[in-house]
């Protein structure tokens, strides 16, 4: 079985180096706190990072991703990088319940689990794609791994501790789950989707293995980062890579959300507020997503302007998004400068930089002209 199982893995690794496709590979990764389910898909590259993911609490790769992954768009940027899907200790479908002397692992302690998990797989480096409490997760981790990470997409993500759980949060259940995810509102006008996903965690989901999920990202820590001061201190602890911050317009995690923003670098920032949007964009707004996702993977330099022709042309007023640069490290344009005069006299008067800015405006510029990263976005 050990001989087996280490073929599995010389045969994934052989492909990433010839830039082969590899054959969706589903697997345990043993690392320090535990078990963790991993399914990694797609064409491995040794010049490309892969997309990594971590799901919401509640939640797997399936229930959280696979709507925004079957999406027709999104099969432009699966066939420039890989994907590797973690999920949680006891998260992944039809899981056992942990064993009664397990000690479930602290957010820190999951964002720890990443190295080994790339390690393991042979990846160059990754761009994260987490949602709520997988997107705490990974900011955690690129924060502390700076040189493993090209890219954040962190939608939902709540940089601030929870404090005390309340009694509710202590009892954890399905509705616990659903109002983490949902806001009151949403719960009681987005009826199907709500109950979709209440009949996924109630049947698919070991309860026992959610709840420690749950109480363990009640009780994570603030995510310390400063936003870095021009001409202050150079060892400001802040996040390196480029991030995409999304949230939907009626998501409990918008204050959250805008909070993150404040805190981050307003050079390698955006956040993407969508419209008529709740609490799992990834899944009622999958196209706008994906348009934003790959305006971002362009701006990493992993998809040129030539694979961008057919989002361009899909472009209409009614959407909006942010373009990046072209290319990692460009320099930016006069106009970029001018944006964020704009920006910084915003954050003046709203406490936060951004910038309006429109998906035709967008449309009609070449997309490899720098657009300011730091900006609001709204998608209607």
């Amino acid at each position: 079985m050990i001989q087996f199982y280490g073929e599995i893995c010389a045969n994934h690794r052989s492909a990433a180096r010839l830039g082969l496709r590899a054959a969706e590979l589903e697997e345990f990764v043993e690392t320090q706190y535990g078990k963790v389910h991993c399914t990694i898909t797609g064409t491995l590259k040794a010049n490309r990072p892969a997309i990594l993911t971590y799901h919401d609490v509640g939640l797997n790769h399936k229930s959280c991703f696979e709507t925004l992954f079957n999406h027709e768009d999104m099969q432009e940027i699966l066939r420039h990088l890989p994907v590797c899907h973690i999920e949680a200790p006891g998260q992944h479908e039809e899981a056992n319940t942990l064993p009664t002397g397990y000690t479930y692992p602290s957010m820190d302690q999951l964002s720890e689990t990443l190295p080994t998990v790339i390690k393991h797989f042979g990846l160059k480096s990754v761009i994260g794609l987490g949602v709520g409490a997988g997107a705490f997760i990974l900011a955690r981790f690129a924060l502390n791994h700076p040189d493993m990470v090209d890219g954040l997409v962190l939608i939902n993500i709540n940089p601030n501790a929870e404090g005390l759980m309340d009694t509710v949060a202590n009892k954890v259940s399905a509705v616990c789950v659903c109002i983490h995810v949902y806001m009151c509102d949403e719960i009681q006008t987005n009826h199907d989707l709500v109950a979709t996903y209440h009949h996924h965690i109630m049947t698919t989901m070991n309860q026992s293995n959610v709840g420690q999920f749950f109480r363990s990202y009640q009780s994570r820590h603030t995510l310390e980062v400063e936003r870095p001061v021009p001409g202050g201190n150079t060892n400001t602890r802040t996040l390196k890579c480029s991030v995409l911050l999304v949230v939907g317009d009626s998501s409990p995690a918008v204050e959250a959300v805008v909070d993150c923003n404040s805190k981050l670098n307003p050079t390698k920032t955006t956040l993407l507020k969508m419209a008529d949007c709740g609490g799992l964009p990834q899944v009622d707004q999958p196209g706008k997503l994906t348009e934003a996702l790959k305006y971002f993977i362009q701006g990493l330099g992993y998809m040129s302007s030539s694979s961008m022709t057919r989002l361009r042309s899909r472009t209409t007023s009614s959407s909006s998004v942010s373009s990046f640069d072209g290319s990692r490290g460009r320099t930016h344009t006069n106009d970029l400068q001018r944006s964020r005069t704009h920006s910084h006299n915003t954050e003046e008067k709203r406490g936060r930089s951004h910038t309006d800015v429109s998906m035709d405006s967008i449309s009609n510029s070449n997309v490899d002209q720098a657009i300011p990263k730091s900006t609001e976005v709204s998608c209607p």
